[in-house]
């Protein structure tokens, strides 16, 4: 099998133009071939038709002497190379050549005995192998004569062997011209492919950033270039995001490993009261705690993205879970004098996992808290229409700035000054979020004034 496309495409041009050459030659054989035959047969037709009436007269200038009219006629007219014979009830009178030829003599009678009327007669047209016969009928005083006329075919066959000749020398040649011109566009369309895979050859992950080139190209490759190009614009923003999050990772466990690494150190350092060992061991608790939460965030978030996250799913009551919630950040928003405001009263069935939607539902009152200044708001509502169910957080909190509106899902982005270590945020809330959304057949959108507040709603499908 030809593996090579080029070869193909020009095995299969050469193909198509043999089936449509061989189809013209057929075709221009058979219609010069039936016009020959037409027109030899149309000059027999003439020519009998002129010697019936020649017979005609000299029948009555001899007083009905059938024999010699036939003769007269037949040398009067002198036709070289052709058959010419008068029969008068199936029997011969003249022929200018012996005819003994029984295809010849069967086409007479049969013509001599089928007609009755001059008015209705027809020529006959038949075959021999050497010659071609058309036989003439016609009445005489109630008497039945046949003219029959015929002329060798070897000149038509010399005619059409010359004919077949040509096709079988113009045959090969145009195939050879076909091919060597199919080969030839070929190459030359497939050459964009060609440069367009030496310009893919020199990308690496160092170079994502270039694009393919293929000047004026046909509107398809341009097509297949555009579709490459944008695959290179995602693959080039998905190198971005996982080295900027490689980076933010090993930024974000860097920070507290140093600090256990440096309490262990001034712990070590030499000997200290119970109190300073215990107050090293409370800050290197707390770093731990953190980096533990910050690896299980990854760790989920990594699990996410391979799609090996298998959900729990439950009938739980969505009401009832949102009130644990807002209870379990009743301590935090008393700290800050924030007025949290849980509104989900009735109960409002629901079946997925508990724990991610906990989770989604403890990230977004932790993001609020953080955001929101003393003395603020946090209204927690839950909303259902139809199969829909809506959870909405809504803060009167610092807002979020107009230039960090397209990265707040990404993962370790902080957009403002408020979204610090020491306020306990990693910048991947927001991103679990999503995730615990989208793995649910949901959504999350938000809507934000910067110095007002935001409000983040959660879409579900009961």
């Amino acid at each position: 099998m030809i593996k090579s496309f080029r070869l193909q495409l020009t095995a299969w041009y050469l193909l198509l133009f043999t089936a449509v050459f061989v189809a013209f030659a057929l075709f221009v054989y058979g219609f010069v071939s039936r016009g020959l035959y037409r027109r030899l047969d149309d000059t027999l037709t003439s020519q009998a038709q002129t010697a019936a009436g020649l017979f005609r007269d000299e029948l009555g200038e001899r007083n009905g002497d059938a024999r010699a009219a036939a003769a007269e006629i037949i040398a009067d007219l002198n036709l070289r190379g052709s058959l010419l014979a008068v029969f008068e009830e199936g029997k011969l009178l003249a022929s200018s050549a012996p005819v003994d030829n029984r295809e010849a003599i069967d086409l007479a009678s049969r013509s001599a005995s089928g007609e009755s009327d001059i008015r209705t007669t027809v020529a006959r047209i038949g075959k021999t192998r050497s010659a071609r016969l058309v036989a003439h009928p016609f009445l005489i005083n109630g008497r039945h004569y046949v003219l029959l006329i015929g002329e060798s075919l070897h000149a038509t066959r010399e005619e059409l062997e010359l004919i077949r000749g040509v096709l079988y020398i113009a045959l090969p040649l145009a195939l050879l011209i076909a091919g060597t011109g199919g080969f030839l566009l070929a190459t030359r369309s497939l050459a964009p492919l060609r440069w367009m895979a030496e310009q893919a050859k020199t990308i690496t992950d160092k170079s994502l950033d270039r694009r393919l080139e293929i000047g004026a190209a046909h509107e398809e490759l341009r097509v297949l270039a555009d579709s490459f190009n944008e695959l290179l614009s995602r693959l080039d923003q998905s190198f971005e995001t996982m080295r900027r999050f490689v980076a933010d990772a090993s930024h974000e466990l860097r920070t507290p490993l140093s600090v256990i690494r440096g309490e262990a150190d001034v712990a070590l350092g030499q000997d200290r009261t119970t109190g300073e060992y215990q107050e090293s061991l409370v800050i290197i608790q707390d770093e731990a705690r953190r980096l533990t939460r910050l690896v299980d965030d990854l760790l989920n978030l990594a699990r996410a993205d391979a799609g090996h996250v298998s959900l729990r799913v439950e009938e739980f009551y969505m009401n009832d879970l949102l009130a644990e919630c807002c209870r379990a950040f009743h301590g935090a928003a008393n700290a800050k004098k924030i007025d949290l405001q849980c509104m989900c009263s009735g109960d409002v069935g629901f079946r997925g996992d508990p724990e991610l939607i906990r989770r989604l539902a403890l990230n977004l009152l932790d993001n609020a808290i953080r955001h929101t200044p003393e003395g603020g708001k946090i209204v927690v509502q839950l909303e259902t229409l139809g199969s829909e169910l809506r959870i909405r957080v809504a803060d009167t909190g610092i807002g979020i700035p107009p230039e960090a509106v397209p990265h707040i899902f990404e993962r370790f982005y902080r957009g403002d000054q408020a979204r610090t270590r020491q306020s306990g945020g990693f910048g991947l809330g927001l991103s679990i979020v999503k995730w615990i959304a989208e793995s649910h057949q949901g959504a999350v959108d938000f809507t934000s004034e910067p110095g007002a507040g935001t409000t983040f709603t959660v879409l579900l499908h009961r």
